[in-house]
């Protein structure tokens, strides 16, 4: 706390008596308990209700009813501080009279977060509680964003503050030879009212200028101030451009239903369409839920379009957690037409789950919807069940650790027609599958004399299948299936004079499977990888519907460099040699035939802020199956950059006639303080044409945010057709809790 010396210990010895005479019964006024330095100024007894205190270099009765403070004054009265150069106390009105430059500050609190009013003025006449009175020439800051300045203001029950000729901006006013220049934009208005408890503002007569001309006028509006966290009103409106729906406008309308739910309504009105988008959100003591959805009238269909998604998450009791999730759209080319998503296939589902250490519930009910021209929702299997559960146990016998799982799934189609139907022109057509697997695998690892590691796994599993209205199979089939491994692994680490570390650490497993290849139909195993997550694994199958049978040998070597200077890069290297050929292995999968292809895994990652990953399996003769390869660069805000290559070979087993060879580009960069540029790209190199293409641009500082984007899709079904669109945005900062980097904040040049 800052202490001014008073001028005499007799002018001292005044004040202290003239200060008490003004408080009878030992109540200072709030506004003038005096706080003195140690030369002989006491401290004022404090107010019975909440003291405030009295800073300045003098401090006088006048007439035996007034105080009067001069210099530097500053007083403090709980979240409020005021500072100016003359304060004058009567005692009989219980007025103060300031004399500015006066600057008064009043911190609030709400739940977690902490709002700031500011307010400058060139006098002032308050009570002395600071909740009401006359201010002249003031202007008005809000959470350090918006600015409110006005020929006068006048106060209300620490509540109200209502400006008369004000001016409302929240960009920086900068001064040419001592004259204030026009800002960016501002709202000039003949009265405004700041209610500080709802948060909100009130125009009267408002006009909205850009460089000081008018462009819009309301007779009455109303907006919240920077602290409002929800307030009903309209929010930011885009227009929108789309060679499929004409040029249009979207204006969102937020109602806040409560602290724990609200709704959005947004009509979109364009050329060829009139629609309206809605989210509704709810939260609750255990939960949550969100609704987003819309209904059109287009020229491009006859008839209404429209799709509802929805989700929420519960917390039940016993640690279980409820979620949902519902998709459904009443056309397939609803979703690309209008932007709302690129999904080709809807899941809806209802989950409960339970997470423990040591274990593990979930059962699910899932319904799939495809939006495939080469699909249809009769023969997919659209509803699929599954109960599974895991248990983790640490016996002290064999030690180690034991897994012990179980699940139940069933897939289920709509057609009720058998495969081999002679009218059928699908080779799914209505098969029903039930699966029962159950599982026991005990694994343990030993570090031997030397540093070598050696460990075994062994393991049981029980799988039945239940087969319906698919005469190629038999209706019924189980086997138990016996496994085992053993693993050997050697690391060798060595530490260059510069600190570089490197890890080195060659690794074999032995498996093996027992029992025979089951006669059963591929639902869920249809695409499977072979990568450094599963070269070690007793099975290589994406699901317990195929297992891999036979005796397998795999062999790797794992490399890791870790730089003084913060970069680190690790390479695997990694082969497997099998007894038996599995046929359910594709051919691009990399482990067809008894030797698998090499698989090569990279990543390297710099200390600024660059990474490379890259993986390839190559076949026995070296030709290329599958390649995937990603670069991200991340430079705080300054630059996000990300491209990634992908190439997949022919393979009638994967769906995939034709080879796909793919560029995409994504990324950000910030041309200028206040320029950021962003593009997107991505290039079908098989079909040597470009799939899809983007740019956009934004510009932003403290009082606003321009966004201009530009797309293109240029690829075509029979649902879908080519588009481009053009969006364009602008937003007008300082009206929510929404805080900007104080980098993009202009600066007056003096």
């Amino acid at each position: 706390m800052r202490a001014r010396w008073l001028k005499s210990s007799g002018t001292a010895a005044l004040v202290v008596a003239g200060a008490l005479a003004l408080a009878p019964m030992g109540a200072v006024p709030p506004a003038m308990a005096q706080n003195a330095g140690a030369s002989g100024a006491a401290a004022a007894p404090r107010a019975a209700q909440e003291a405030a205190v009295l800073v300045a270099d003098t401090v006088y009765l006048r007439d035996n009813d007034t105080l009067v403070a001069e210099g530097a004054v500053e007083v403090l009265y709980g979240t409020r501080r005021l500072n100016a150069s003359k304060i004058t106390y009567e005692r009989g009105n219980g007025r103060l009279i300031i004399d500015g430059p006066i600057r008064l500050t009043e911190t609030r609190q709400d739940g977690q977060s902490e709002s700031e009013t500011l307010i400058l003025a060139q006098s002032a006449e308050l009570d002395r509680d600071l909740q009401g009175g006359i201010i002249r020439g003031a202007r008005v800051v809000l959470d350090q964003q918006l600015q409110l300045a006005a020929l006068s203001m006048s106060r209300a029950e620490g509540r109200y503050s209502r400006l008369y000729k004000a001016s409302v901006t929240s960009c920086s006013v900068c001064a040419a030879n001592g004259v204030p220049q026009a800002p960016l934009w501002q709202i000039r208005a003949e009265s405004v009212v700041h209610d500080q408890q709802a948060r909100q503002l009130y125009f009267t007569k408002a006009q909205l200028r850009v460089l000081d001309v008018p462009v819009f006028y309301l007779p009455r509006l109303r907006l919240p101030d920077p602290t409002q966290t929800r307030a009903t009103g309209f929010l930011i409106p885009t227009a929108h451009r789309s060679s499929l729906l004409g040029f249009g406008v979207r204006v969102p309308y937020f109602i806040a239903m409560g602290d724990h739910r609200d709704l959005t309504l947004t009509p979109y009105l364009s050329t060829h369409s009139r629609t309206l988008e809605l989210r509704y959100r709810q939260a609750f003591r255990r939960g949550q839920i969100e609704v987003t959805g819309a209904v059109s009238q287009d020229s491009l269909q006859d008839g209404s379009r429209g799709y509802l998604f929805a989700n929420g998450q519960f917390a039940l009791p016993r640690d279980f957690t409820l979620s949902f999730d519902i998709e459904a759209v009443k056309d397939d080319a609803y979703l690309v037409d209008y932007g709302y998503s690129s999904k080709d296939r809807l899941d809806s589902d209802l989950t409960l789950t339970r997470v423990r250490r040591g274990e593990y519930i979930n059962a699910a009910l899932t319904n799939y919807h495809t939006l495939r021209d080469d699909e249809t929702n009769a023969t997919i299997p659209s509803i699929i069940g599954d109960l599974s559960y895991e248990r983790r146990v640490f016996p002290a016998i064999t030690g180690g650790e034991l897994r012990l799982s179980a699940g139940l799934r069933h897939f289920y189609r709509f057609s009720d027609l058998d495969v081999d139907s002679l009218d059928s022109d699908s080779i799914v057509d209505g098969r029903d599958v039930t699966q029962l697997e159950a599982e026991a695998r005990w694994m343990r690892d030993w570090t031997l004399r030397g540093g070598l590691r050696f460990g075994a796994t062994g393991a049981l599993a029980f799988d039945s299948f239940t087969i319906a209205q698919d005469s190629t199979y038999a209706g019924s089939t189980a086997q138990v299936t016996p496994m085992a491994a053993l693993r050997l692994s050697y690391p060798l680490e060595k530490t260059a004079a510069n600190g570089t570390r490197h890890v080195i650490e060659p690794m074999a497993q032995l498996s093996y499977t027992g029992g025979s290849k089951l006669d059963v139909p591929n639902e869920q195993s249809t695409l499977n990888e072979f990568d450094a997550g599963n070269l070690f694994s007793l099975t290589r199958f994406t699901a317990a519907d195929r297992r891999a049978r036979g005796a397998a040998l795999a062999l790797g070597a794992r490399w890791s460099r870790y730089g003084a200077s913060g970069s680190e890069s690790t390479l695997v290297l990694g082969q497997v040699y099998r007894d038996e050929v599995d046929g359910d292995f594709t051919r691009t999968s990399g482990l067809s035939g008894t030797t698998s292809g090499m698989l090569v895994g990279a990543q390297w990652r710099g200390a600024g802020g660059l990474t490379l990953t890259g993986r390839s399996v190559f076949d026995i003769d070296m030709g290329l199956s599958k390649a995937e390869a990603r670069a991200d660069w991340f430079k705080s805000d300054a630059m996000n950059l990300s491209a990634s290559y992908v190439w997949l070979g022919a393979d009638a087993g994967e769906d995939r006639p034709d080879t796909v060879s793919e560029w995409s580009i994504d990324g950000s960069y910030r041309l200028a303080r206040h320029w950021i540029g962003s593009a997107n790209w991505r290039y079908d190199v098989a079909a040597d044409r470009t799939a899809e293409a983007g740019i956009g641009l934004q510009y932003r500082n403290e009082c606003v945010d321009m966004t201009l984007s530009l797309s293109r899709r240029f690829t075509s079904s029979l649902n879908l057709a080519p588009s481009t669109d053009i969006s364009f945005t602008v937003g007008l900062r300082g009206f929510s809790t929404d805080t900007i980097d104080k980098s993009y904040t202009r600066r007056c040049k003096n």
